[in-house]
């Protein structure tokens, strides 16, 4: 029985889940900028005490890896992280954009189009992949400025299910009949519940002194202009 805390901090949802044998039994999350360093810790205890499990009842920490908001990643996995250490517990690492995907694929089972989660980046960009119904990579994670053009090859003989923050900005440039977008919120840590368990049992855990997220870019700090 895998009893499994997971967070999730790449974009503006901060969201704890716990899950047993990939089922969430217990979930606490709120959107909000730049909420994470104060609630995530929060949100931990309250889904341990709603779920009658300790710290050391754990199997595992799951936390979703990337890519997405720099600032938000590194609070999420310096978490669990230091769970990990602390209770000499296993790190699960998911990729965010699949836990997207797969997400939308458990509330759409039926669903034979292929699925396009996106992350926000700025302006145009996004942090994207394309999987198939059976989350199978079709285009791996990039981080891509859209244009008309924009999965133009996929689209002619696809139906493609754009979804996330990043989706919402695209969807009048991505004007085409086998485009679709979906409202959702999938930046939440019950979908990782499928396959943190996965993970698990398969023993794919991450080395808790070397794991960093999965930036996808490197972080730019920008000056302010001087005043004149």
């Amino acid at each position: 029985m895998a009893k499994i805390l997971q967070i999730e901090t790449a974009t503006q949802v901060c969201s704890v889940a716990l899950s047993i044998d990939g089922e969430t039994i217990s979930i606490k999350e709120e959107h909000g900028q730049n909420i994470h360093a104060s609630h995530v810790t929060l949100f931990i205890e309250e889904v341990l005490k709603a779920s009658g499990l300790t710290y050391q009842e754990l199997d595992a920490v799951a936390v979703s890896k990337g890519p997405g908001s720099y600032t938000g990643l590194r609070i999420g996995v310096s978490t669990a992280k230091g769970l990990c250490y602390a209770l000499e517990k296993p790190l699960i690492a998911i990729e965010t954009l699949e836990m997207m995907a797969s997400g939308f694929q458990i509330e759409n089972p039926a669903y034979d189009g292929l699925i396009c989660p996106m992350i926000d980046a700025r302006r145009m960009e996004v942090y994207t992949a394309v999987f198939n119904a059976s989350l199978q990579i079709i285009n791996p994670t990039a981080a891509k400025i859209i244009d008309e053009t924009s999965f133009a090859d996929l689209l002619i003989k696809n139906k493609i299910t754009f979804l996330g923050d990043g989706a919402a900005k695209c969807a009048e440039t991505l004007n085409h009949h086998n485009a679709d977008f979906s409202n959702q919120n999938y930046n939440t840590a019950r979908y990782m519940s499928a396959l943190a368990n996965q993970a698990y049992h398969q023993g794919n855990f991450e080395d808790v002194a070397y794991f960093e997220p999965f930036y996808l870019k490197d972080f730019v700090v920008t000056q302010p202009k001087k005043k004149v």
